[in-house]
């Protein structure tokens, strides 16, 4: 991972991260839960817990999604 950033020169070419793409799915989902609860929440100290709530749910719906797009590949490509 360092050679990686010994190459990367800030707003010239872009972060490195080709490997490790898939792993940037968790921020963007607590960030996405964070700003809705913040809309959404009448008191403050209710936004972390029910963000959370709402990253889990985020994050087992695309498990959800992918495993039923690769079931379906399995059924209609490869095993037929």
């Amino acid at each position: 991972m360092t050679a990686l950033l010994a190459s990367y020169t800030p707003l010239l070419q872009p972060l490195p991260l080709w490997d490790y793409w898939v792993w940037l799915i968790i921020p963007l989902c607590v960030a996405v839960s964070v700003v809705y609860k913040t809309i959404k929440c009448q008191h403050v100290h209710q936004i972390p817990r029910e963000a959370a709530g709402i990253t889990l749910w985020i994050i087992t719906a695309m498990i959800g999604v992918a495993a039923g797009v690769w079931l379906t590949y399995m059924v209609f490509v490869q095993w037929t």
